[in-house]
């Protein structure tokens, strides 16, 4: 069962990484049940040889269910399902919905008063960071980019406090921002959004920067609530039936075996 570089089987097919096709197996035998709250799943070992990937892509899907909610990671003792759907992703210390609604009432009103306060230099050091962010394509970088962009943003509205906020948030917004770009395809999409915020804040318009600030997050928003709200019926999109380089896989899975079942 080899689950690398799969593609989906819907009508537009998207190719995805082996970590969402990984995830969206994982995911849909919990929300199905095979796995009841409280049982554990089968050790890394055990599901790499199942799934035929690698560690470090298995391990990438697991800390994305624990994102979900769906499971915890206990040292010493392996990885144990806690619900059985999702309902509010954590990013750190913080609730995606928490998270979303404060982001709302500070980056909102910051985009429009950078427009009117930001200097020279802070347009430079944006316009340089966002074409950096357009040109990256590794997404680690570019995640470190987009918490860098948003704080870069705060600079701009001559407010400390407006920075020490966002810097308090910074380790969950680079969480978020794994998340989003890697189940949602969110990079392309978000350096469009950024350049409008940035293209605003060049022509000092209070106005379009909110806006432009706005759009983002609500796109944000938006592919959240895609990927919490997923049925097994879209994800089965990645794993059912899963091609590997435009070629069907024989035997594609309905699902990992249940708790206790042997590995195939």
């Amino acid at each position: 069962m080899n689950l690398s570089d799969s593609q989906t089987g819907g009508r537009v097919p998207r190719r995805v990484s082996a970590m969402e096709a990984v995830l969206g197996h994982l995911r849909g035998a919990i929300e199905r049940g095979e796995y009841a709250i409280g049982d554990k799943l089968p050790s890394e070992a055990e599901l790499c040889r199942t799934l035929e990937v690698s560690r470090p892509v298995l391990r990438e899907a697991l800390r994305a269910l624990q994102t979900m909610g769906l499971t915890v990671s206990r040292t010493g003792k392996g990885t144990f399902v806690v619900a059985g759907s999702v309902e509010d992703p954590t990013f750190g210390d913080y609730a995606a919905s928490d998270l979303l609604e404060v982001r709302r009432h500070i980056e909102i009103p910051v985009a429009g008063y950078a427009a009117l306060r930001r200097t020279p230099e802070n347009l430079d050091h944006l316009t340089h960071l966002l074409e950096r962010m357009e040109r990256e394509t590794d997404t680690t970088a570019w995640v470190a980019m987009d918490t860098l962009f948003h704080l870069a943003v705060a600079e701009a509205a001559q407010n400390p406090v407006f920075r020490r906020v966002i810097e308090e948030i910074r380790d969950a917004l680079a969480r978020q921002s794994a998340f989003l770009t890697e189940l949602g395809g969110r990079r392309e999409q978000s350096n469009r959004e950024h350049r409008a915020i940035v293209e605003a804040l060049l022509d000092g318009s209070e106005h379009d920067a909110v806006e432009a600030m706005s759009h983002h997050l609500d796109r944000v928003e938006t592919s959240l609530t895609a990927i919490v709200r997923a049925t097994h019926g879209a994800l089965s999109e990645q794993t059912g039936p899963v091609t590997h380089a435009g070629l069907p896989v024989q035997g594609a899975p309905a699902g990992l075996p249940a708790q206790g079942a042997p590995a195939t």
